[in-house]
């Protein structure tokens, strides 16, 4: 097969390398079922939970965004989000642009309230805290995210932090699905190495800088696990823990689409939080929040 690659290194396509994320539909009304499968597997699938209206709706909002810096093609419909490919504007981090798309109504709407919320209430069993910031991911064709454990970014807080990977439309394995390392979060050598590290204190980031590595093989073949992926629709979401490896694959859109998603994050209200990512304009990354002389 050999076909599905990350940061342009290949998957090892094997069955018992790579496959499909299983779906947790089945236990959906069952809180406690669904927090012994997080324990269990690291992730939850689930399968059209959210209105896939409200989805298309904040489509619609990011699109015109991108349509407003010129990213969009409109040999197309808009909807499409197919890149402009003369845009002169620059792929963007989720600290730059991409915070403003991250600030709309209809995307704020979606993550922070309705289905979103009251699935969380269920699966924390107590109330929920979002952080505040909400990373919109605009990944076009030959891009990608590394191999990573999300603790390393935001890992201040409460370690019941969990990340909502959301596809903002349809999002197939050819343009870029997001993958887990089956049973990474058991992997304690890693966790307790890399995934400790805490990319704004300078003592702790010598070694490794955010990503563990741009190739799935490799942590694979250290640790072992499974590579799991599948094919999103609008209203699917992917849930996980600050340490579940996650990468995502290359997007091939052989129509040149803009993969676009939402990454957000919930604990439990009564924990602490990482203070880089709450209030009405979170310091993120960067001079405010170093540690060690940054």
């Amino acid at each position: 097969m050999g076909k599905w690659s990350s940061c342009g290194f290949e998957f090892d396509t094997r069955p018992e390398k790579f496959g499909e994320l299983r779906s947790s539909n089945d236990i959906l009304e069952d809180g406690q079922a669904l927090r012994h499968r997080m324990k269990e597997d690291g992730y939850l699938l689930l399968r059209r939970i959210l209105a896939r209206d409200i989805v298309i709706e904040a489509r619609h909002e990011l699109v015109e965004k991108l349509d407003s810096i010129g990213d969009i093609d409109h040999s197309y419909p808009l909807i499409d989000a197919i890149l402009n490919s003369e845009s002169d504007s620059e792929p963007m981090s989720a600290t730059g642009f991409a915070k403003k798309l991250g600030a709309g109504k209809a995307v704020r709407y979606l993550v922070h309230q309705g289905e979103m919320i009251e699935f969380y209430r269920k699966f924390l069993g107590k109330e929920v805290r979002p952080l505040d910031f909400v990373w919109v991911r605009t990944t076009r064709v030959g891009s990608s995210a590394g191999c990573h454990y999300d603790w390393v970014y935001m890992g201040r807080g409460s370690e019941l932090l969990h990340t909502s990977w959301t596809p903002i439309g349809d999002v197939p394995k050819i343009e870029g699905s997001l993958a887990i390392l089956e049973g990474s979060h058991k992997f304690d050598e890693l966790i307790n190495t890399y995934g400790s590290i805490d990319v704004d204190d300078e003592r702790t980031t010598k070694k490794y800088k955010g990503q563990y590595t741009p190739n799935p093989v490799e942590v694979q073949e250290k640790f072992g696990g499974k590579w799991l992926t599948t094919d999103f629709k609008a209203g699917d979401l992917l849930l996980f823990t600050m340490h579940t490896m996650h990468c995502s694959l290359d997007n091939k859109s052989p129509e040149n689409r803009i993969r676009l998603s939402v990454d957000t994050r919930y604990q439990p209200a009564d924990e602490p939080v990482d203070e880089r990512w709450v209030g009405q304009n979170p310091i993120a990354h960067g001079g405010q929040s170093k540690r060690n002389g940054g």
